[in-house]
């Protein structure tokens, strides 16, 4: 029990001192989806074997923003980054303690932007950076609490042309990843289920004249986990706070006085579970932005995630 509490003690501490980030001093690119890489509770290790998802976000940024309220576009010369993410993943648990994760993500991404007082388009589609990790969910003996390692690799497209360096497909940088997970019952029943997710992107190797900044997201949510429809399958409405920090881009190509935020979202979602197949999406909604300089934000955000455990 004195475990226990220490593991969730340990959670919610990294998320308040998280929250504690999301001040005008953080900063951030243009783009910001490594929020989508927490917040999937239903991917979290619950023993061995293996389960492939194909996940799908998309946001649109269309909104002029400076500081924390909104801003005119003449101060911008962007004017629309609309990101289609498109993210094949899977996992495998060799045991109770240690399993891998691989995702392969293709992004489609429309730019427009004023360059010599002409309104310029961009439309291209790649393959984006493959992250290869570990899993350890060897605390205790419900796997409830997880530790997520590994890597980052360059693999995404960084050269295209009419994209600038902090819209481009690809960050040209090879990035250390590092996570935490945990999830408990909020009542005796474990109607309620609660968890807090934390992950780390810290670029360690990047190509020349463009560092991406370092960043950290967040999650701390709870879904109903007793809500059965037919005689296996079951309906989770959820409810989570996402956080976004990200340090400043740097180097010649970077944009460092409008290259950084930090934000809250609100995202109210539902997963349908049939037991092999689970199928989740959700709407994220800003509740909360601050970002440096001048730069375009997204009113709302998209996930899907349909899921096959093998």
């Amino acid at each position: 029990m004195a475990f226990s509490r220490a593991r969730t003690a340990l959670i919610l501490a990294g998320l308040a001192i998280l929250v504690t980030l999301s001040s005008r001093q953080a900063m951030a690119c243009a783009c910001g989806c490594g929020v989508f890489d927490v917040g999937t509770a239903s991917l979290f290790a619950s023993g061995a074997g293996g389960t492939i998802y194909f996940e799908d976000d998309f946001m649109n940024q269309r909104q002029d923003w400076h500081g924390n309220a909104s801003a005119p576009s003449l101060a911008n010369p962007d004017r629309k980054i609309r990101t289609n993410f498109m993210t094949l993943g899977g996992q495998y648990m060799f045991n109770r303690s240690w399993g891998v994760m691989a995702q392969l993500p293709v992004w489609q991404r429309h730019f427009a932007t004023v360059n010599a007082g002409a309104l310029n388009r961009f439309d291209h589609t790649a393959l984006g950076d493959i992250r290869l990790m570990g899993i350890y969910s060897g605390f205790s003996g419900d796997m409830s609490t997880g530790l997520i390692f590994g890597t980052k690799l360059p693999t995404g497209d960084s050269s295209f042309k009419g994209f600038d360096a902090d819209t481009e497909i690809g960050t040209g940088s090879t990035d250390l990843l590092l996570g935490l997970y945990h999830q408990g019952a909020l009542d005796q029943d474990a109607n309620w289920i609660w968890y807090g997710q934390l992950m780390s992107d810290t670029p360690v190797l990047h190509r020349p004249g463009y560092q991406p900044g370092a960043e950290v997201d967040g999650a701390l949510g709870a879904y109903y986990n007793s809500w059965y429809v037919g005689a296996q399958s079951k309906v989770a409405p959820m409810l989570q706070i996402l956080a976004s920090v990200r340090m400043a881009d740097h180097g010649s190509l970077a944009d460092p006085p409008n290259s950084g935020y930090s934000r809250l979202l609100l995202a109210p979602g539902l997963e349908f579970d049939t037991g092999r197949i689970r199928i989740y999406g959700d709407i994220e909604l800003p509740i909360y932005q601050d970002v440096r300089g001048y730069q375009l934000i997204a009113p709302e955000q998209f996930k899907v995630v349909v899921s096959y455990a093998l």
